[in-house]
């Protein structure tokens, strides 16, 4: 299965069962929250720049810990590459937000 969900680029990502997967099987405690991954994409509190081209949505899931999706836009159409929680987003502060601008 494949769902989809759109960026704030207006660009549809999807997640298919084989990220999902490769997701859970690396973080098994995101098991049950694809909805939250999905969510994350389309309402995140921030996007960062990644490397490669990469995209980060940011939300906070709970007081001081964050669901980070990674994902790629291309021209029409993204993906999801993967997805963690953490604590730690004072890490990402060196990154460039590109969204909210």
């Amino acid at each position: 299965m494949i769902e989809t969900v759109l960026s704030k680029n207006k660009i549809s990502i999807r997640l298919t069962d084989e990220r999902w997967t490769h997701i859970t099987e690396e973080h098994c405690e995101l098991a049950g929250m694809r909805l939250e991954v999905l969510e994350t994409i389309a309402n995140p509190f921030r996007i960062l720049e990644g490397g490669d081209g990469k995209l980060l949505a940011v939300r906070e899931i709970e007081k001081g810990k964050f669901l980070v999706v990674v994902y790629r836009e291309l021209n029409n159409d993204g993906f999801i590459i993967t997805a963690f929680l953490t604590r730690r987003i004072k890490s990402f502060n060196r990154r460039k937000q590109v969204w909210p601008q």
